[in-house]
């Protein structure tokens, strides 16, 4: 074999020029019948591309591309299951199998379970191996992070097709709030407690879609009757929230009372979203009009402008033919104020 280098007839490397790149590819985009997603796609893929453009260092590429292949893969496991009920479950992992807490949480995932929801935990230890060990490995879903301590997957959820693992923290708590229609939460340590402010957080400020979040003790227990205390003494009494923002969230020490807090709150009220800034409350039954004015009369505070009104399925709703057949209300929400947003979904909840 000839190995003098003189005779290397290897093709020079061609320098990728990105904006080529995306030249093309959106010539590709246009010149197919276009999927309703393509100008999404086009748009992900061109800011891939703008990174060859702005130089990103290689570390911050690792990231990019890590969270994106988490996200995709999450995305992937729970598409199946988008139309159950789920509960996101959170707890310490160093949760004695001996104790209450223990108890509670795999009495409660049981009750939620035999009732057609799923359970969403961390997939480790204590509170989550009891949550998804009331479930049952077929209603469990587990979102794990790569920790060099504690958070191994449990028994009841290890190898499972529906256990996704995580590298990063924050790509690991928007699946637990993205995919969930309920939280819950058992005594645990920091992350306990950083789950349970960021989730009040993004309901307070309107970063996620409305839902019950309840904090559970051991029967007879103060763990949460103490953390309510602070929030109301130090939150609420100096104005740093509003007291209002009190009713985003629900203490107990019942499993039964956790249970139907929950239910209760999807008793009427199916969901909501906004459409050209005026947000569609979608519910169950038909509001009679009596109720319609007792609604603008004790809620008109949170409407910006106008009445809350009657509406039939809008044109921006039509891809989602799975809520056609509910009924709807519509009102200019100043989205501020959440909490007395979520005392009219009560009342809508308690309307017969």
């Amino acid at each position: 074999m000839d190995e003098n280098p003189k005779n290397d007839v290897r093709k020079p490397r061609v320098p990728v020029d990105p904006e080529v790149l995306l030249s093309d590819f959106e010539t590709l985009v246009r010149s197919k019948d276009q999927h309703p997603s393509a100008p999404i796609l086009f748009e992900m893929v061109q800011s891939v591309l703008k990174c060859l453009l702005d130089n990103t260092s290689r570390g911050d590429l690792k990231v990019l591309n890590q969270v994106l292949k988490e996200l995709r893969y999450a995305f992937k496991v729970f598409a199946p299951y988008r139309r159950v009920r789920k509960v996101s479950i959170f707890g310490s992992a160093r949760t004695r199998h001996d104790t209450p807490e223990y108890e509670q949480a795999r009495a409660f995932a049981n009750r939620m379970t035999r009732n057609g929801w799923m359970v969403i935990t961390g997939a480790g230890g204590g509170i989550m191996e009891a949550a998804q060990g009331g479930a049952g490995r077929t209603r469990s879903f587990g979102v794990n992070i790569r920790l060099p301590f504690e958070q191994k997957a449990n028994t009841f959820i290890h190898d499972d097709p529906k256990l996704i693992h995580f590298k990063y923290f924050f790509t690991r708590k928007l699946m637990f709030v993205k995919e969930t229609d309920a939280i819950v939460l058992f005594p645990g340590g920091f992350g306990t407690h950083d789950e349970g402010f960021e989730s009040l957080t993004l309901v307070q400020t309107g970063k996620s879609n409305l839902l019950p979040i309840v904090f559970v003790d051991r029967p007879g227990g103060t763990y949460w009757r103490e953390w309510k205390r602070y929030v109301e003494e130090h939150l609420n009494a100096p104005g740093y929230i509003d007291s209002t923002d009190l009713s985003l969230f629900t203490v107990t020490d019942s499993v039964e009372v956790a249970f139907r807090t929950i239910q209760g709150f999807y008793r009427n009220y199916h969901s909501s979203r906004y459409v050209s800034s005026r947000l569609v409350v979608r519910t169950h039954n038909p509001l009679s009009d009596s109720l319609m004015e007792s609604l603008n009369d004790d809620f008109g505070d949170i409407v910006r402008e106008g009445r809350i009104e009657r509406c039939g399925i809008l044109p921006e709703e039509e891809n989602e033919p799975e809520t056609h057949y509910l009924h709807r209300i519509a009102l200019w929400f100043d989205r501020r104020n959440i909490g007395r947003l979520r005392q009219m979904i009560d009342v809508l909840n308690d309307c017969r």
